[in-house]
């Protein structure tokens, strides 16, 4: 086939995926190469569109049982090798959740797991949702204070967690809490202690199912709670066929070839991302997932050995470290297995990119871009070809459409201008909850989610990050909200005002520097007030550089100047 053949052909390839997203394959107003519809200002997703069931009564639980290779092994524990099958997995779900049945639990009610990465957080997410009820999860990280405002704002009924993190639901109303790693007779002295995931695991009558209520897919299946800029965290709703929706989408994504693949999760299951696809979208396509509790450089490379797995989720500052350490990583492991990764969090520069292929050339990376409010990815990057456009965060995500809009007018703009990115896909959350004002400012009347991402959208469809209006910090692929720090530093009785920014680090990618203002006469230490934050937030949270100054630089609202502060402090040697 002669060039020009070969992009007729793939012309017409796209405008009958734009035909399955929604515009006529005949419109002369679409362009096949950017996906930008010139008449209303849309670009539309170039991948093959999502199907999603016909029937509204539906929960994801059993869309992805019915879906799902019953003899592999499903879970593997990285530290311990445990396993589950397929077959263990469901078997298990279904216990646990007439287990849940028997003790009252019913559609609507909220259930917390508190957990780090097991084989088991599947398994309780899976029996939750199946009831009808909502699962809300929590960093294990997080502190007590910021637990119980989680807790206060959800009202869940039950808990799921460890014995070790028992002390962090501490409250003044206890939860009925179920261990997780505890076995069919493990000794409870835990007054709260209603139960052990072993015991319901072993619940081999099942009765509680008869009980089960009818689920539409419109029910709300999650509540996840994302970084605020305000400084509170929100609470973001997702219901069932957002949930649905994501799955087929990740597995038109990650289905990498007709061989059954292995792959490791290293990134947090309480996040969205590992929730919807290492928790629920791979099951549907058969994958064998090894469960790492936390991320060790050296536990992920023995893992990768161990069980040969094929791909693997990091953030950019891993990538870097792998390329720095190549000659003694590929002296001391066997990595022949591995042939994906996925990058997170932030682009990946030329730099970074070609010097990882050259020290892995067996290796594509593949990258993402999401939001927990449009339950996991919005963007990706497919192939090693689609890898090649260097600082991109992908495709639009099957199904997904989105807008660039001007900050000032308002207008929405075409391929190669710079505005923030709107997105709208049957994966874009329901709302906050219950927060109606915070839903209106992110949600408009007809879907359109917004980011708070400045980006634009080149001539072939892929989406550039240029900056984030939300000014998160990205810390190790966590977010820190700015807004929230500067709160609780502003509760210190020797501050009067501070600004907190991200610091640029190779390792982490970006930390929380602090500009504060002390009350005069004060005496207040850089070490004390990073020891004062430190003790209230989780461990990604804290404050790693201060400086003090006279006043925060803001413009004539009050907003504080983050802009000149950064500029400040990067190109400053000394503070």
């Amino acid at each position: 086939m002669n060039p020009l053949d070969q992009k007729r052909k793939q012309d017409n390839l796209i405008q009958l995926s734009l035909k399955f997203n929604g515009t006529m394959a005949s419109s002369p107003t679409v362009d096949a190469r950017s996906g930008f519809c010139s008449s209303n200002s849309v670009f539309y997703s170039k991948r093959k569109a999502i199907t999603l069931p016909p029937s509204d009564y539906l929960d994801i639980t059993t869309f992805i049982s019915s879906q799902a290779h019953r003899g592999n092994v499903a879970f593997i524990d990285g530290s311990t090798g445990q396993q589950l099958t397929y077959v263990q997995l469901w078997t298990a779900v279904d216990s646990v959740a007439s287990s849940l049945s028997d003790m009252g639990i019913r559609k609507g009610h909220v259930i917390l797991l508190l957990s780090p990465n097991s084989i088991f957080f599947p398994v309780v997410c899976l029996a939750v949702m199946s009831l009808g009820a909502i699962i809300t999860t929590t960093n294990p990280l997080n502190t007590t204070r910021e637990i119980t405002k989680q807790m206060a704002d959800s009202k869940p009924v039950l808990a799921f967690t460890t014995r070790q993190l028992i002390p962090k639901l501490a409250g003044p109303k206890p939860l009925p809490i179920v261990l997780i790693d505890g076995e069919i007779n493990t000794p409870v002295s835990n007054k709260n202690i209603a139960s052990t995931l072993g015991k319901m695991m072993a619940n081999e009558k099942r009765d509680g199912l008869k009980s089960r209520e009818v689920i539409n897919q419109d029910d709300t299946a999650t509540l996840l709670y994302s970084s605020g800029t305000t400084g509170a965290s929100k609470g973001v709703v997702s219901s069932h066929r957002n949930l649905i929706a994501m799955v087929q989408s990740v597995k038109g994504w990650l289905y990498l070839d007709d061989t059954h693949q292995t792959f490791l999760c290293t990134i947090p299951m309480f996040h969205i991302f590992g929730l919807a696809v290492f928790a629920a979208g791979l099951l549907s396509l058969g994958s064998t997932i090894v469960v790492l509790s936390k991320f060790e450089m050296h536990d992920m490379l023995l893992a990768i050995q161990k069980n040969r797995v094929s791909y693997v989720p990091v953030v950019p500052p891993i990538l870097v470290a792998l390329i720095n350490a190549a000659d003694q990583v590929k002296a001391k492991y066997d990595l022949s297995s591995l042939r994906w990764v996925l990058s997170g969090g932030a682009p990946l520069s030329k730099e970074v990119t070609e010097g990882f292929l050259d020290k892995y050339p067996m290796v594509t990376i593949l990258q993402g871009y999401g939001l927990t409010e449009s339950a996991g990815v919005g963007a990706s990057t497919e192939s090693l070809e689609e890898s090649r456009k260097y600082g991109t965060a992908g495709l639009l995500s099957a199904s997904m459409e989105a807008m660039i809009v001007d900050r000032d007018s308002g207008n929405p703009l075409p391929a190669n201008k710079t505005g923030e990115l709107y997105l709208k896909g049957p994966s874009i959350m329901k709302g906050y909850f219950n927060n109606a004002k915070a839903t209106a400012s992110t949600l408009d009347s007809k879907g359109w989610l917004r980011t708070g991402d400045l980006c634009y959208i080149d001539e072939d469809g892929f989406i550039f990050v240029v900056d984030r209006l939300k000014e998160l910090i990205k810390y190790n692929g966590y977010q820190v909200a700015p807004a929230e720090l500067e709160a609780l530093l502003l509760t210190h009785p020797e501050i009067v005002d501070a600004a907190v920014i991200p610091f640029p680090d190779e390792k982490v990618g970006q930390y929380p520097m602090a500009y504060v203002v002390r009350k005069a006469g004060s005496s207040l230490t850089e070490s004390g007030v990073m020891e004062f934050v430190g003790k209230q937030v989780a461990p990604y949270k804290r404050i790693r550089r201060v400086a003090f100054i006279d006043s925060v630089p803001k413009n004539p609202s009050g907003k504080i100047l983050r802009k000149d502060l950064i500029q400040i402090a990067t190109s400053s040697s000394k503070l």
